[in-house]
């Protein structure tokens, strides 16, 4: 059975050059429900627009906390 996570993320342009050039390989969020996570940045590569990652997602995982999707689920 997949987890679903819903996170907000606030992340400018200028943060995520560092993502991109490798200097930071992880996020850390905090969930709606209070909890924290870390997961990969390149999931956040199917989300960027031209002002950064904005928005509340919903993060995917299957059984074995292995990453399956993030949608938007509202632009905050």
């Amino acid at each position: 059975m997949n987890q679903r996570l819903h996170v907000v993320l606030n992340i400018p342009v200028h943060e995520l050059i560092h993502y991109y050039e490798g200097m930071v390989e992880s996020v850390v969020a905090t969930t709606t429900d209070g909890r924290t996570i870390k997961f990969p940045a390149s999931i956040l590569r199917s989300i960027v627009q031209n002002n950064g990652v904005h928005g509340t997602f919903e993060l995917v995982f299957n059984e074995h906390y292995k990453f399956v999707s993030i949608n938007r689920i509202d632009n905050g």
